[in-house]
C-alpha cells in the first residue's frame, strides 16, 4: 500500500545522512560501510558508480565526498549478499522473471558465469573458458557481423570501453549502441553542431563563480545531489539561481548541506531566486523569448546588452537568427510554456544583469522531440552575451551515469569519425569497418524486425531501459544468444535468447589484482576531468573477472588473429591500454604519463571553453534559427514526463521511497495537478490506467494511483521504467534519435472498482 504525505521543501540535511548510513549498514555492515564511504571519490580511492558529477580538486575535497544516492549505489554494489548457485537451480528463468526489479537487486552479487543452454529452463554454472567459447561459437557462425549488437552501460571504465570497442571493430561491426543514445545524445548532437564539441564547456570552478545559473529540466536534489554543494557556493558568492521545471523540486528550493554545521542545525540555504513552473515541451519557446527580449533590449540601448565583439569575432549566423527572432508570437509562447510574459521578462532581467551566465540541463530537455532545437536555442542565448569561453559562463549538460562521457571518448559510438578509426587501425594493424552501426533506438527496431541474432550488453539493463518494452522483450527472446556482463541480477537476465549468458564482473568498489599486480581504471566525468579509480574491497569470489578481463578473454576466443592486439597483456596490465588510448583518443595524449604526474587526475582540453576556438563547419560558434514547436493537447489529454524516484538510479531501484515527493512504499503512482483532477472528474487516490497515443497506436500502463501534486497544469509525471511501456520506438528526437520520454500525450482512464 502506497502512503502519501506532503512533499518536502528542503533537501539533504540529517535525513540524507541517516538514509545513507542506514542503507550502508543494512547492505554492508558498519565496518565495511566506513571503509567504503571514506574511499568514495577520494584520491587513491574509487569513483562513485552512479552519477558523473565531477569531484573538487584535492585540497577542497571533504572527507565524506559523496551524496545519499551515491552511498546507496555503492552499498548496492558492495553488499555482503551473494546469489548462490542453488538459487538458479531452484528457480527457472520464468520464475526469476516474475520477481520484481527491486527484489532482484536485493538478492546480491553474482559470483560465477551462468549459462542457459538451448531448450533449458534453468541457468547453470559454467567455467570462464566454456562461457567464452559459447560467445565465440555464436559470433563466428553469423553470416554478417552486423547481425550482432554490442551495448554499453555508462559505468564501464575508460580502459574497458576502449578494449570493448576495439574487440567489436576487430570483429567487424560498428553496432555499438550505448546508454547515452537514450539520455544525452541530444546534447552531444546540438553542441557538436554549434560549438564544435558535444561536451559541456563549464568546470566546477566556473560554475561556482557564475553570476547567474539557470537549471533547466533537471532535479539535482535526486539525480546529482553533490551539485547542490557547488550551487550553494555560487549563491554565497553572490550568484543567482533560477529553476525551470514542471515540478517544484526541493533540492533547488532549500539545501541543507550535510558537510557543513549549518546543514545540521541551521535553516539551510535558499537556492532558487526564481522558479518557472514550465509546461512540458515549452523550453524551446522560453529561450526563443529570452533571446527576443535580449535583442529588443539591445535595440533600445545599443552597445549595452550584446557582446558585439564576441558575436562579430567568434560567431556566424547572427543576422539570420536576429531576423528570424525579430517577430515573436507571444500568445504562442505563453501557451507553449504555461508561463506569464512577466515571469519570462523577470528572468530576462537576470540575464541582462549577469556578466557571466551558466545554463545547466539534463534529461528534462534531452528526451523531447525538439530537444536538439531547444539546446540550440540555449546556446543562442549564451552566444548573444558572449557567455562561452570565459570565467563563470557556458553550457553545462549534466550527464547522469558515471563515465558515460568517457565511453564516447573511448570510441563507444556507432558512428565514430574516420579520424579515430584511422588511428585505431594504424595502432593495431587491422582495418576497422567504416559503415555506421546502429544506435539504441535502431536496435529496438531491429529487435522488432527479428534481425538481431546476438545481443551482448556490457552492463546496463537494456530490457527495462528502452521504449516499447513488450517489443524489446519479444525481440531479445528471438535472439540466438544474449550475453550480459553484470554485477547483480536485473530484468534483462530474465529476457533471454535461445541461449543466454550472465558473466559476473568486478565492481568499482572491488580490489582488482591481476598477474601483474594491483590495477586501477579511469573515468571521465561530465565536465571533462579524468582520474583514477581503485577499488579496496575483497571481491565477492576469487575467480571473478574484471570487465577488461572478460573482454580480453572473449576477444582471444573470437578474433585471436585480427591485427596486432596483445589481448592477454592488456588483461594483465591496464597501463598498457592507457598507453594505446593516448595514441588514439583525442585529448588523451600521453595518458599514462599525465596520470602519474597528477594524482588527482587532469582536465581534458576543450577548445571552445579554453581558447574560444570552435571546431564547427565554419570554425565559428553558430547561431541557429529554429521554428517554434510545442505540444498542444486536446481536451481530456495531458502531457506525461517519466522520471526517477529518490530511491533510484536509472533502472536500479534501491527502495520504494521518494522522500522528497512524499511517496512511501510503492512506485505505481502518477502525479497530477489538483485542478486537472477536478477538471477531469478524477479523485486523488483513485486508480487509473495511463494510456499513451502515438501515430494511432495506444499503449497502456495499468493500475497507477493518482497523486494530487503541484505539477504544471496539463502535465503529469510517473516513474520509469514502469512507464517505458508507454514510449514508442518510432517516437524520436529530431536529429539525435533519442527516444522521447518527455511530452508523451496521454489520457487517464479510471480503473473499474
Amino acid at each position: 500500500m502506497v502512503d502519501i504525505e506532503q512533499p518536502k521543501k528542503k533537501a539533504a540535511g540529517v535525513p540524507a545522512v541517516l538514509s545513507s548510513f542506514k542503507f550502508g549498514f543494512r547492505e554492508m555492515g558498519p565496518a565495511r560501510t566506513g571503509k567504503v564511504f571514506l574511499k568514495m571519490n577520494q584520491d587513491g580511492g574509487f569513483d562513485c558508480p552512479s552519477c558523473a558529477w565531477p569531484d573538487p580538486v584535492h585540497k577542497r575535497k571533504h572527507a565524506a565526498e559523496f551524496c545519499e544516492n551515491g552511498a546507496k549505489a555503492v552499498a548496492w554494489e558492495a553488499t555482503r549478499k551473494r546469489v548462490p548457485r542453488a538459487f538458479f537451480a531452484e528457480n527457472s528463468v520464468e520464475q526469476i522473471h516474475a520477481i520484481s526489479e527491486f527484489d532482484l537487486g536485493k538478492l546480491g552479487r553474482i559470483t560465477e558465469p551462468m549459462l542457459l543452454r538451448a531448450g533449458a529452463t534453468h541457468y547453470e554454472p559454467v567455467g570462464w573458458e566454456e562461457a567464452f567459447q559459447v560467445v565465440a561459437r555464436h559470433l563466428k557462425a553469423l553470416p554478417d557481423p552486423n547481425d550482432a549488437v554490442f551495448y554499453t552501460s555508462g559505468r564501464t571504465s575508460n580502459e574497458a570501453a576502449f578494449l570493448y570497442q576495439l574487440f567489436v571493430r576487430a570483429y567487424g561491426t560498428n553496432n555499438l549502441p550505448d546508454c547515452s543514445n537514450m539520455c544525452h545524445e541530444s546534447s552531444g548532437t546540438a553542441l557538436s553542431r554549434v560549438i564544435g564539441s558535444g561536451k559541456g564547456a563549464v568546470t566546477l570552478e566556473m560554475l561556482e563563480e557564475s553570476e547567474l545559473i539557470v537549471v533547466v529540466g533537471q532535479n539535482p536534489g535526486t539525480n546529482a545531489p553533490r551539485m547542490l554543494s557547488h550551487l550553494e557556493i555560487a549563491k554565497r558568492n553572490g550568484g543567482e539561481i533560477v529553476s525551470v521545471n514542471p515540478l517544484p523540486e526541493p533540492g533547488l528550493m532549500n539545501f541543507k548541506n550535510p558537510q557543513k554545521a549549518r546543514g545540521w542545525v541551521g535553516k539551510g540555504t535558499e537556492l532558487a531566486d526564481q522558479h518557472l513552473q514550465i509546461r512540458i515541451g515549452g523550453d524551446q519557446a522560453l529561450f526563443l523569448a529570452i533571446g527576443h527580449l535580449l535583442l529588443e533590449a539591445e535595440a533600445d540601448n545599443p552597445g549595452t546588452v550584446l557582446d558585439k565583439s564576441f558575436v562579430e569575432t567568434y560567431t556566424s549566423g547572427f543576422e539570420l537568427y536576429a531576423k528570424h527572432n525579430a517577430e515573436l508570437d507571444w500568445d504562442a509562447v505563453e501557451l507553449a510554456t504555461g508561463l506569464r510574459r512577466a515571469e519570462i521578462e523577470e528572468l530576462t532581467q537576470r540575464f541582462l544583469k549577469s556578466k557571466a551566465t551558466v545554463i545547466c540541463w539534463a534529461m528534462g530537455l534531452t528526451q523531447h522531440r525538439e530537444a536538439v532545437a531547444t539546446i540550440s536555442e540555449i546556446v543562442n542565448v549564451l552566444l548573444l552575451q558572449g557567455n562561452i569561453g570565459k570565467p563563470g559562463a557556458g553550457p553545462c549538460p549534466v550527464r547522469g551515469h558515471s563515465n558515460v562521457q568517457g565511453d564516447r571518448s573511448m570510441g563507444i559510438w556507432e558512428k565514430m569519425p574516420d579520424k579515430f578509426l584511422d588511428k585505431l587501425d594504424a595502432e593495431f594493424a587491422f582495418t576497422s569497418p567504416r559503415e555506421h552501426g546502429i544506435d539504441a533506438a535502431d536496435t529496438v527496431k531491429r529487435l522488432r524486425d527479428g534481425s538481431v541474432r546476438v545481443f551482448f550488453a556490457m552492463g546496463g539493463n537494456f530490457a527495462s531501459a528502452t521504449p516499447d518494452t513488450e517489443v524489446v522483450h519479444r525481440g531479445l527472446r528471438e535472439c540466438d544468444l544474449t550475453v550480459h556482463v553484470s554485477t547483480k541480477l536485473n530484468r534483462s537476465h530474465t529476457v533471454t535468447g535461445r541461449e543466454a549468458l550472465i558473466l559476473p564482473t568486478l565492481g568499482r568498489t572491488d580490489h582488482d589484482r591481476t598477474a601483474n599486480g594491483p590495477q586501477s581504471v579511469t573515468v571521465e566525468d561530465s565536465q571533462g576531468a579524468v582520474h583514477l579509480s581503485t577499488g579496496n574491497l575483497t571481491p565477492p569470489a576469487p575467480e571473478l573477472k574484471s570487465e577488461i578481463g572478460i573482454v580480453a578473454g572473449i576477444a582471444q576466443a573470437v578474433v585471436p588473429d585480427v591485427g596486432e592486439i596483445p589481448w592477454a597483456d592488456f588483461a594483465d596490465d591496464y597501463s598498457l591500454i592507457r598507453q594505446r588510448i593516448g595514441r588514439v583518443a583525442d585529448g588523451y595524449e600521453d595518458f599514462e604519463d599525465r596520470l602519474r604526474a597528477n594524482e588527482g587526475g587532469f582536465l581534458l582540453a576543450h577548445a571552445a571553453r579554453d581558447k574560444r576556438e570552435f571546431k564547427t563547419s565554419d570554425a565559428k560558434a553558430q547561431f541557429t534559427a529554429n521554428d517554434l514547436s510545442w505540444l498542444p493537447t486536446a481536451p481530456g489529454k495531458l502531457l506525461l514526463q517519466t522520471l526517477r524516484s529518490h530511491d533510484q538510479f536509472n533502472t536500479t531501484i534501491y527502495g520504494l521511497e521518494d522522500r522528497y515527493r512524499g511517496i512511501h512504499g510503492g512506485r505505481e503512482v502518477v502525479f497530477v495537478n489538483p485542478d486537472d483532477l477536478a477538471e477531469l472528474g478524477l479523485t486523488d487516490g483513485a486508480f487509473v490506467d495511463i494510456v499513451s497515443e502515438f501515430q494511432g497506436v495506444e499503449r497502456r500502463a495499468s493500475g497507477f494511483r493518482l497523486v494530487s501534486y503541484p505539477t504544471a497544469r496539463g502535465c503529469v509525471a510517473a516513474y520509469y521504467p514502469e512507464t517505458n511501456v508507454l514510449m514508442s520506438a518510432d517516437d524520436l528526437a529530431k536529429g539525435s534519435n533519442t527516444p522521447v520520454a518527455k511530452g508523451l500525450t496521454v489520457r487517464l482512464e479510471p480503473v473499474a472498482s
